[in-house]
């Protein structure tokens, strides 16, 4: 597999304490955890013990055990914010927005006008009219008509 560095994001307050804030305590664990896992990895000798440990058979530890091992070292950034509101929302996009622009200068590359839109632009153009009036559309794939349909039914 290739390597793909992670960002992880997470708003350290919840705007909907349900449980007593529970719930937003198991997705912040989950939000800290997977980044150390990336990093740390798990070596094939782990594994085994991990499954021996849950009394496997030795048929369905040869099964499972590749696919319980992973390489650490694998790149992430955590980003915290305080809670999500359309300021924090903003800063975030802008952050990306930065990045790619500072990649484009670098590699050397327009990251703002690529070919590869070019296509969606045309279909953009089908599309737009499509999104008016409230009769169901099925010009395009299951996935898009699905889509411009939700959107027609709430607009």
């Amino acid at each position: 597999t290739r390597l793909i560095p992670s960002d992880f994001i997470a708003p350290a307050k919840t705007q909907n304490p349900i449980r007593d804030g529970l719930h937003h305590e198991i997705l912040l664990a989950n939000f800290l955890a997977q980044p150390e896992a990336l990093m740390k990895g798990k070596t094939s000798a782990e594994a085994e013990a991990e499954l021996r440990k849950s009394n496997v058979t030795e048929d369905e530890l040869k099964k499972i055990l590749p696919h319980k091992v992973f390489l650490g070292n694998k790149p992430t950034n955590s980003i915290l914010v305080d809670k999500i509101t359309p300021f924090t929302l903003g800063a975030l996009i802008a952050m990306y927005e930065h990045k790619i622009f500072t990649q484009g200068i670098i590699w050397g590359i327009n990251s703002f006008d690529q070919w590869g839109v070019e296509l969606g632009k045309q279909l953009a153009k089908l599309i737009q009219p499509e999104l008016k009036g409230k009769d169901p559309v099925s010009s395009h794939d299951s996935s898009t008509n699905g889509l411009i349909n939700f959107i027609k039914k709430y607009n």
